[in-house]
């Protein structure tokens, strides 16, 4: 089916507009929002590019909001991560999906890959390296990333090639059979509803079974199971040939998100990770 490309805005932001640009853009950073990767409406997302770009390694970042609510645009989910990232070279792009009810959270996986394929076809009209992508996700996303990296299956359907590293923004839910058969809240009903056979498709740790790109899960140490969910899932990762680390974070949920790119040694933490998978 022949992509389509829509671009609603498109900001070069350096003069004449540079006195548009927000406090937290880098000078002569150039953003597409709104490029459509998907015909339905919450198939969109946002590319922010440094200036003059060429060859850039790319981090694809996908929201949380519980598989039912949030938005690329979000202050925590861009923010400092694009005033962090721009500056050293990298495009930061920040996507959109369908959610819960519209859809099954396995169908938001499937947003999820069909968008990393895309980005890969499009990465050069950005100036960047379709062969240096790295998969981030917070919460909800994160689990959708996970998602995407256990299923292979998923992959081949959207025309996903390799891709150097998968980032996990405590997202907890790996095992989704676990939590439910457990005291949960009531978002994960509303996520993955009664049906036993669906937790266990939905789940990244009982679907994964070959050798992943590298993955850095964090957690918050302030979460009940969120760094065990994240522990048990590295060490299935490990047990079928994949490099993984766990990232455990005395910080929140929300702030693992809108911290990461302010200066901290979480923040480096993550860059070393990023530069031993070669995006830097």
């Amino acid at each position: 089916m022949r992509t389509l490309l829509v671009i609603t805005s498109l900001l070069l932001l350096s003069s004449p507009l540079q006195a548009q640009r927000p406090a937290w853009l880098p000078v002569g950073a150039r953003v597409q929002r709104n490029v459509a990767y998907g015909p339905a409406t919450p198939q969109r997302l946002d590319v922010y590019a440094p200036p003059h770009a060429k060859g850039a390694p790319i981090i694809l970042m996908v929201h949380g909001g519980g598989w039912t609510r949030g938005d690329k645009n979000s202050a925590g989910v861009v923010q400092n991560k694009v005033r962090h990232w721009l500056p050293k070279g990298i495009i930061m792009i920040s996507v959109n999906y369908r959610m819960v009810p519209q859809v099954n959270v396995t169908q938001e996986a499937e947003d999820v890959a069909r968008a990393l394929a895309f980005v890969q076809q499009h990465a050069s009209a950005w100036g960047g390296d379709s062969s240096r992508v790295v998969l981030m996700g917070h919460s909800a996303g994160g689990h959708l990333v996970a998602l995407v990296t256990a299923d292979s299956a998923l992959q081949r359907r959207a025309g996903v090639r390799p891709w150097l590293g998968t980032i996990g923004l405590d997202a907890g839910a790996y095992n989704v059979v676990t939590i439910m058969r457990a005291s949960h809240l009531a978002l994960y009903d509303r996520a993955f509803g009664s049906d036993s056979d669906f937790w266990r498709r939905a789940s990244p740790r009982l679907r994964l079974d070959h050798p992943t790109p590298p993955l850095l899960l964090v957690c918050s140490t302030r979460r009940r199971d969120s760094c065990g969910q994240a522990d048990a899932f590295a060490t299935r990762a490990r047990e079928v040939g994949s490099e993984a680390s766990v990232l455990p974070l005395d910080e929140s949920h929300a702030q693992i998100d809108s911290r990461l790119g302010a200066d901290s040694a979480y923040t480096s933490a993550v860059d070393i990770f990023l530069a031993k998978v070669g995006l830097h």
